[in-house]
């Protein structure tokens, strides 16, 4: 008896060579365009505008906003934004990278549960860190001066936090404080991968740690390398919560990021300039992402 006809039908397979219709992405380029793309573009225009709410009726002023914002009132905010995005790339991936190859040493004890201590930070609010250290950190009644006081070293307790000339490096090393984990386990994913055959046949060679550190180990982790640094970079240039947690751009303006002059231009109702920091900051942060990866596009190592 011949099997029924419809055991040979053919279940239909949508698009078999597995590539999908554009029309999927219609809802999230929509969406993309109406929230993000649209918005940026009407951005744009009102920078060149003296958009505020003091007025009802926008006038064109050209390139004025643009010609204020390189004047020094806040050149020296955009200068602190890309101070504080190199030193605090540079603290985290070098700190980070170090704490990677110490946690996958066999001589660590508890290795995940130290990885784990180092990591949590990481999780928590940038508010509720920065709360944190600002207590900590107060000159009379803080835990970090008290501490340093109760064993006698009264000389290095400051005014961590108003002291101009240390406010700033104070910010940075709370911010890193906070990040290093997270370049740490990203670095220890890159390191299990590499296999045990280079480090092998280096030591055969007679190789020392410091070679196979520079000859494998940073080669090879170049493309993860290349990626927390541009994540790194986005951030710094993009610091808000941090510094207006523990400083408010304060003392002064000794610790001001363009993110908290566009927060001070908006809270005065000055809109245009405010619109026209975020457009300086979205070319700056461009520019450097595009030179961070291209002049490291070259040198990545395949295993």
């Amino acid at each position: 008896m011949p099997a029924p006809s419809y055991l040979f039908i053919k279940e239909p397979i949508m698009n078999d060579n597995k590539t999908y219709s554009w029309h999927f992405a219609i809802g999230a380029v929509v969406l993309y365009f109406v929230f993000f793309f649209l918005p940026g573009l009407i951005g744009i225009g009102l920078s060149f505008t003296d958009w505020n709410i003091y007025f009802d009726k926008l006038k064109f002023v050209g390139l004025e906003n643009y010609k204020k914002a390189f004047t020094p009132e806040y050149t020296q905010y955009i200068g602190h934004t890309i101070y504080f995005t190199i030193v605090t790339t540079l603290l985290k991936t070098v700190i980070g990278i170090a704490l990677a190859l110490l946690m996958i040493q066999s001589f660590i004890w508890a290795k995940n549960v130290q990885r784990m201590v180092i990591f949590t930070p990481q999780v928590m609010s940038y508010l509720v860190v920065g709360l944190v250290f600002k207590s900590m950190l107060h000159p009379t009644r803080g835990f970090l001066n008290n501490a340093l006081r109760a064993v006698g070293l009264d000389s290095l307790a400051k005014n961590w936090l108003t002291d101009l000339s240390i406010v700033f490096p104070t910010v940075m090393v709370v911010d890193t404080w906070k990040g290093v984990g997270y370049i740490m386990v990203v670095v220890i994913a890159g390191l299990l991968s590499i296999s045990d055959t280079y480090y092998e046949a280096a030591e055969i060679d007679g190789a020392n740690f410091f070679q196979k550190f520079t000859k494998i180990t940073l080669p090879l982790l170049l493309p993860i390398i290349v990626n927390i640094t541009v994540l790194n970079v986005t951030y710094g240039l993009r610091v808000f919560d941090m510094v207006y947690s523990l400083t408010n751009g304060g003392p002064g303006n000794a610790t001001g990021v363009i993110n908290t002059a566009v927060y001070k231009e908006f809270s005065k109702g000055n809109l245009a300039m405010g619109t026209t920091l975020s457009n300086i900051l979205f070319i700056i942060l461009i520019a450097m992402v595009f030179v961070v990866i291209k002049s490291m596009e070259n040198k990545e190592v395949q295993q």
